[in-house]
């Protein structure tokens, strides 16, 4: 499928999307990989990572982890980072998850997480976090 800004951001191969990638065997010693669900690289500023929970499922520990390192490690090269811990409540999952819909259910950011005033939208929080960056 060829890209255009009318296709942007939606799933071009749903037959590949759905296929599961399996990280058993890469185990290295107590660890094996883990995924980003989502990332903004926001002009040459700012990293914004989005991870998605179901409901209330939390962060495994070493998910944990890693995605706060690779925070900091951005941070400490002069560029700001944040992530975002996003709930949604798809329970058919058939169905797509709307990634803008999603609550932020916490962020990490500066080697602090802080949790929202209310519910924010993921929308809501980036376009927050790409204001206070623009100052």
């Amino acid at each position: 499928m060829l890209y255009t800004d009318s296709n942007r951001g939606t799933i071009q191969n749903r037959e590949r999307a759905r296929q599961i990638i399996d990280f058993h065997g890469l185990r290295i010693r107590n660890i094996t990989p883990t995924d980003i669900d989502g990332f903004i690289e926001y002009q040459d500023k700012a990293m914004i990572f989005l991870e998605f929970k179901y409901l209330d499922a939390d962060l495994p520990y070493g998910q944990r982890i890693a995605l706060q390192r690779l925070v900091n490690n951005i941070d400490k090269a002069g560029k700001e980072a944040v992530l975002f811990v996003c709930e949604h409540n798809t329970t058919d999952c058939d169905k797509d998850i709307i990634a803008e819909n999603a609550i932020v259910r916490k962020m990490y950011y500066k080697e602090r997480w802080y949790m929202p005033r209310g519910k924010s939208t993921v929308k809501e929080k980036i376009n927050s976090f790409i204001s206070f960056i623009a100052k």
